[in-house]
């Protein structure tokens, strides 16, 4: 997300990267057909949402509560999350949700070999699907701790990188098909951050679709509030509740007295299921 890891300059640098999306398929299939377990049903919201680096506290998230925006994003775990969470405990997941907020989990787990910046924790060819699962076990207990219960979709949080470089595209997709397979395993739905240009257009583009995310967050800050209307990938692809769209960044808004700069997400997607 913009300034929470790189800066908006960085970000849009990096996002220029690769070239126009393609059709391409996956979507309800996807997360649907995981395992032989009883899957919970999925909890979805439609409508808009917000990103921000650090959870707000609950006095903002009560003020906030105004009917402009339904769900927040919330950062709950991973090396490279790039802020501290004081406000994200099970306590603060009960109240905000007990006042009517839906929470989208995202995990900042292993970044690409050939981005740039230096992240604390990068995957390799070598390592990506050790890391893959490693994390994803991470992922499933945090989230967990948090009250966010079986059958809630975790996002994987992907920055930009060159997907023209084919090493290290592999790398990533092997990285992110290790990540979704352990959260199938412990019944958690796969979710998937990603640059329409660059790390999103890789899952939606990939040929080969096996434990690849059922549920794509692209990243194109055209300040258009849809997850139709400007969807880069056919119109048959990623369906049935399965699109979120980030179309602005750093947008600074006050909402009952308060005062918070934020990521506008237009929702159509799972959310986490807290109750």
């Amino acid at each position: 997300m913009a300034g929470h890891r790189q800066s908006k300059k960085r970000r849009y640098i990096t996002w220029a990267v690769a070239g126009a999306a393609v059709v391409a398929g996956g979507g309800i299939a996807a997360q649907t057909s995981m395992a032989a377990t009883s899957w919970p049903a999925q909890k979805t919201f439609t409508g808009r949402a917000f990103d921000t680096c650090t959870a707000p506290s609950l006095s903002t998230m009560k003020a906030w509560h105004t009917g402009f925006y339904g769900a927040a994003a919330v950062y709950v775990g991973g090396k490279n999350r790039g802020c501290a969470q004081p406000n994200l405990t099970a306590s603060w997941v009960k109240s905000v949700s007990s006042l009517g907020w839906k929470l989208i989990p995202l995990y900042v787990g292993a970044q690409p070999p050939c981005q740039s910046g230096s992240n604390p924790e990068k995957l390799t060819s070598s390592t990506a699907a050790s890391l893959g699962a490693q994390d994803a076990a991470d992922a499933v207990a945090r989230a967990s701790a948090l009250g966010m219960k079986a059958g809630s979709a975790v996002y994987l949080d992907m920055e930009a990188y060159d997907t023209t470089n084919t090493s290290c595209n592999d790398a990533v997709l092997t990285y992110v098909r290790a990540f979704d397979k352990g959260l199938h395993a412990k019944t958690y739905r796969a979710g998937y951050y990603g640059f329409s240009s660059s790390s999103a257009k890789a899952v939606a583009t990939a040929k080969d679709k096996t434990d690849l995310p059922g549920n794509l967050w692209y990243a194109l800050w055209d300040k258009n509030n849809t997850t139709t209307a400007d969807w880069p990938w056919g119109s048959t692809q990623f369906t049935g509740h399965s699109r979120g769209h980030q179309y602005m960044v750093n947008s600074k808004e006050s909402h009952g007295g308060v005062t918070l700069t934020v990521d506008r997400d237009a929702w159509d997607a799972p959310v986490a299921i807290t109750g």
